[in-house]
This record gives C-alpha cells, structure tokens and sequence, in this order.
C-alpha cells in the first residue's frame, strides 16, 4: 500500500473467561514466553505502512498505559480510554475523529496468529469492499454466513445453528478477529455502546459489500480461556524446538525438578523442594513448599529432603487453575488404544529433536511408557534394539527396553521424562550444582570409553561400526553442502586446495586410538531423571570413533556455553579418572583390526596423545553441527535450529584461528562465515 493507514487494537475488555489471571494481569500483558501478547501484535502491525496505532483501555488501563510508556511503540500509539466499555462497535466510534482519514485495521489483542496482514490489505484494496473480514474455518466458532462470492450474508445466533435458507453455495466461517474498515463504514455505528456485528448487518442491508478473506490454515489461536492460552504458550514452545522457558529474572531453581511444559515468568521464585510438571508460572509468583491450606506437602521427592509436586496448572501470585492433562500435548494415551490404532493418528508425539523417528508417550500397567514408532526399512531400529541390551548389560544408564515389536517397527522403552540436560540449564543453578551434574555425565562417558569398548565384541553391530575416514569426509561435505551452500549461499573460491585440507583432517581424525563413543555426546541427548540422574538417549547412532569426539560434543556443545574455566575443570576431570583406569586391550591407531584379534598387548590412556586428537576433532564435530543445523532447518523446516547457528560457528571461528597454519584455506572460507 502506498498510503498509510491507521491501526486500532481493542484491549479494553474485562477478559472474564480469563479469571483470576484477569484479575492480575491485563489480558493483552499476558506473556507468551517472556513476551506480552500485546508487544507481539504492535511488532507485527509495526512492521507495515502504518501511521499510528490506537487503542481502547478500561480493564485495568493503568498497567497497560505504564507498559506503553516504556515500550519502543509509545509514539506511534495514541490512547482512547473508555469510562465504561463500549463494545467493539462503540469503541470504533468513540476514535472516529482518529480514524475517519483513511481505511485501518482492527485487531483483537487476544488474537495470535500468523495471518499474512499485508496480503489482507491488498486484497481489500482491490476488492473495493467497505469491510473485509479475515475469516477461516473454526467448527467451534462458524457462526458467519458468507455466499460463494465471499460476501457476507449473515451472522448467525450459534456456530451450530443450521442453514435452512436453501442457498447450496452458501458457507458457514469463523471471524479471526482481524478486519479492514473504509471509513464510511463509521457512520453505521451509533454513538455509545454498540456491537460492530450490529453495524455489518446494517451496512449489507443498505447495499454495501462485506467481504472475506478466507485464511483457513493459518496458525490462530484466541487466548481467552485458560485451555487456549496454555494451548498457545505450548504451541510456542514446540514452535521453539522446546520443553522448558524459563525468564532470566526467575530465582530458586537449586533443588528444582522439572518434567513435562514448564514456563517460568519474569520476577517468579521457587522454593527448593518444589517439583514442577505442566506447569505456567505468571510474573511475580512465588511457588512455595507450603500453602497452610490448599497445598500441604506431599512425601519427599528425594531421599531426606521434603518436597511438593505441582502438575497441570497455571500458577499466579494467589491463584491456581487446574488444567485437563488429557488437554496437554505429550500426555499419556492407554496402550490398547496405541497397540490398536496408527501412532500417528490417535497418540501424541513427544521430543522436539532432529530425528525421523517418532516417540510416543503411553501408559503401561500403572506407569507411562514410551512408543518408538521407525519407518519401514530403518536400520537404526535393531541397532537401538540391541545397543539398548548392550549399554544396559554393562551398566551405561540407557532407557530399560520393555517390549519390541520388530515386524511393526515400534518397540518400548522406559519413561525418561521431558527434561534434558539442555532443559535443566535454562532454570538459573548455582555453579556447583552444575558442575556436578556434568561430572556425572563425565563419568557416563568415562564408561562408555572404557567398559563398554572392552565388551564392543559381545555386540557385533556395534564392534564392526568404525567411524572412519569416510565418515570424517562426508561431515566436511555435509558442512558445505547443508551449510556454507545452503544456509549462507557461498561458493567455494579454491574448492580443490579445501578438499585437500578437508581430506588431510580426516586422515589425521581417522589415525587417533578408538574406543566406543556416543557420536552426539551433547546435551539435548543426555535426559535428567528425577533426583537429578542423567541417563542416554538417542544412542543408536554410537560408533567406534576418537573418545575426543565425545568429550569435545558435550564439553564445546553450540546448545549450551560452559566457558573457558568451567570447561578446562570438566576437562581435566576427565583426563585425571581416565588416568586411573586400568590398560586395556587397545584399539590401535591404525583401525579396529588389532583390537578384533584380541591381542594381549595392553594400553594406557595416553594423556598427551589425547590433548593432540582434541582440536581435530573440534574441527570435524562443529562442522557437522553446522551442516545439521543447515539440513534440519532447510530440508526438515524445522527452523528452530537456526538459533544455534550462532554459537555453533562462535566455536568454530575458535578451532580454525587455531589451527589456521594447518588449514589456511579453511580458515578464510569459515572466517567470511
């Protein structure tokens, strides 16, 4: 559009449906992941030809004036308070002066959607109606008649009701909420209180054409019950590749469990002891150990220590509305109905990874369960099958496996929860409490460097799985491929002279001792179960490879900064418990054959040799995270991935300043990044 048009918010409504939260937080303040609805919708209406924005107040008006005050907006918006509500028609009239210049948009402050506004302007522009309603097809709220031109026809008294006119062509939607008005159309709406549905009604029967732009598929959410906005804030999450939000404000999360949705607003407190699942927790809440009436403690969470456990609900400051888990995505769906019935269909998914695997939570007997469901064809299903049988044979903490289904491709495991490593961080720890969770990791890995690479022959799709050169190779093209081509569109300037460094670090990486490794040792794979134990996950991918590769995943993880000082502890952490592990029979640095012979020959961890294999194997693991990220964001369209990116190519700039003399191609080429 080359005029600017003006913007009207309605935000003066008493949000009822919404109470208590109401009561506390104006419904247009109401976070979504740190973020007030409010502040989404002038980001997105900010970004068009816009003049200025009005919006209506009442409920509350001094919070959300305060908040306007502060925010970047506070110019361009220009304020109509209201004595007593007016409606939605009433309001628009009660702006006319504001509004009569030019054709604008009005705009619900419960709406969250993601409906394109400029296409809805253009094509009320062209259309030459004197109001386009954005509308879609919402079963729960079909209530406006339209005919097969798109022309309103009526409104009717229940979205249920039926249409006994005879009219064929005729279709029952939904109003989003989101509408463009000429401003002729001010003069249908009387002075006072007044419904702008009234006023449609009016306009059609004196022969003006409302129009619709059908949107149905858009992302769309009303926010006014407490269901919608839970449904919304996780909806966010998945959005995020998340299970966990918590605000950088939130204090007490030393001897916090989590498990399932938890979001955890600005300026929140938690006691330690509490324990929380499916949860929301509205700014300025305290959650405490005790309520003298309505939450008394329940028995311990963990050994010696009391503790509470809060599930499906949403918290405010003296409030709490008990949510439906039957409601809540990643809830527990019976195993008849499971077994019976496609995964796909009639469970719910869990886990927001990288994988084409799916998982499923179920119940089992009296417990919950998780369904893994591969696609026909998948050789990853009976190496997790094994490795699972493995791992738990030498005591590497992997989920138990409680029934397979191999003709189905589905088998199921142990219930690990929702929180990963990578989940647990976000709640602000002390440094302790931190190191000491990643010096159990540690001594997982130590294990699987050890133990379980002393036993590889007992498994023979593991022992015969080595991560060799063409492996290291396929990760440098899988970087410029995915990545430097796909996500930053850059073609290589000396292709031959990089093949040749890429093909001199594979040899070297390939050369290092091997023993068992992970493969993708970071922390979203590593589950914290309750009382604080982490556990493996997503394992089926474990080589025979460099044990720097692991340590190197998990100590330099994109997901997670651990700094330099904190780094170099957990380092030398596990250097000094490698030291003090008995020889074993070695795996050579020449391959897997010397070990395969069983020689009697015995090896010593090599603590120079191993410092050596480190920034190699940096090189080649921030590579292929770069290159995931590339194909996850682009190929899957899960665009989530895009926000390590950063970090990922932070650590690398880091490995090729190092190495640079080595590899001065590769440094150009990832210093342009």
């Amino acid at each position: 559009m080359s005029k600017k048009l003006n913007v009207f918010i309605l935000a003066a409504g008493f949000g009822e449906r919404l109470r208590p939260i109401t009561e506390h937080i104006p419904k247009p303040l109401l976070p979504i992941l740190g973020k007030p609805v409010l502040q989404s919708l002038l980001e997105e209406v900010s970004a068009l030809s816009v003049n200025k924005i009005g919006i209506n107040l009442h409920h509350k008006k001094e919070d959300i004036e305060n908040w306007i005050k502060q925010s970047p907006f506070s110019k361009k918006i220009r304020l109509f308070p209201e004595e007593k509500i007016l409606g939605t028609g009433g309001a628009l009239k009660n702006a006319e002066q504001f509004l009569r210049r030019s054709a604008f948009l009005v705009h619900n402050s419960d709406i969250v959607s993601d409906i394109d506004l400029e296409k809805l302007l253009e094509f009320h522009i062209s259309s030459k109606n004197i109001v386009t309603l954005a509308v879609h097809d919402c079963p729960e709220f079909n209530n406006v008649v339209v005919d097969e031109r798109g022309f309103l026809k009526e409104i009717l008294d229940s979205c249920f009701h039926r249409n006994d006119r005879g009219k064929q062509q005729w279709q029952r939607l939904a109003f989003t909420g989101i509408a463009v008005y000429e401003p002729e159309f001010l003069k249908f709406l009387p002075a006072g209180t007044s419904s702008i549905v009234d006023a449609w009604l009016d306009a059609v029967t004196a022969g003006y054409k409302i129009g619709t732009l059908n949107v149905s598929g858009c992302c769309w959410r009303d926010i006014g019950t407490p269901p919608a906005y839970t449904s919304t804030v996780i909806e966010a999450l998945n959005g995020d590749g998340e299970m966990v939000y918590i605000h950088p404000s939130a204090k007490g999360c030393k001897g916090v469990e989590l498990n399932g949705y938890v979001v955890i607003e600005e300026k929140c407190r938690l006691d330690e002891g509490i324990s929380l699942r499916n949860c929301i927790i509205l700014p300025g809440s305290h959650v405490k150990i005790r309520d003298k009436v309505k939450n008394p403690p329940i028995p311990p969470l963990t050994k010696g220590r009391e503790g509470r456990l809060i599930e499906n609900c949403i918290l405010g400051p003296d409030f709490k509305i008990e949510l439906n888990e039957s409601e809540i995505p990643g809830s527990p769906r019976t195993e008849t109905l499971v077994r019976g019935l496609s995964p796909e269909a009639d469970t719910l998914l869990i886990g927001t990874g990288g994988s084409d695997r799916k998982y499923y939570r179920i119940k089992k007997d009296k417990n919950t369960a998780v369904l893994m469901q591969c696609i026909e064809g998948d050789t990853d299903f009976q190496r997790q099958i094994e490795y699972t049988r493995f791992f738990l044979k030498h005591s590497i903490p992997v989920p138990e496996l409680i029934e397979t289904e191999p003709d189905k491709m589905r088998a199921i495991f142990e219930d690990l929860g929702d929180i990963s490593l990578y989940s647990w961080l976000k709640c602000p720890r002390e440094k302790k409490q931190i190191e000491k969770i990643y010096r159990q990791v540690i001594d997982i890995l130590i294990r699987l460097h050890t133990v379980a690479t002393e036993y590889v022959l007992d498994c023979p799709l593991l022992r015969g799985r080595v991560f060799n050169y063409k492996d290291f190779r396929w990760e440098t093209e899988y970087f410029i491929e995915r990545f430097v081509k796909g996500i930053r569109d850059i073609k290589i300037k000396n292709l031959s002279a990089l093949n040749d460094e890429f093909h001199r670090l594979a040899l070297t990486v390939d050369s290092f001792p091997k023993t068992v490794i992970h493969r993708d040792f970071q922390s979203q794979n590593i589950m914290i179960t309750k009382g604080g134990i982490p556990r493996l996950i997503d394992y089926q991918g474990a080589r025979i490879g460099p044990p720097a590769y692991d340590v190197v995943s998990i100590l330099w993880d994109p997901y997670y900064y651990l700094g330099d000082e904190k780094r170099e502890r957990l380092l030398d952490y596990y250097i000094s418990k490698m030291r003090k592990i008995p020889p074993h029979p070695p795996l050579s640095k020449g391959g897997w054959g010397d070990f395969q012979k069983r020689e009697n020959t015995a090896e010593k961890f090599n603590e120079r040799d191993f410092m050596e294999t480190l920034l190699p194997c940096r090189l080649q693991r921030h590579m292929q995270a770069l290159g995931a990220y590339g194909f996850l964001s682009v190929v899957k369209g899960k665009k989530y991935f895009l926000k390590y990116v950063p970090e990922g190519l932070k650590l690398l700039k880091g490995d090729v300043t190092l190495s640079k003399n080595k590899y001065p191609e590769l440094y150009k080429l990832v210093m342009e990044l």
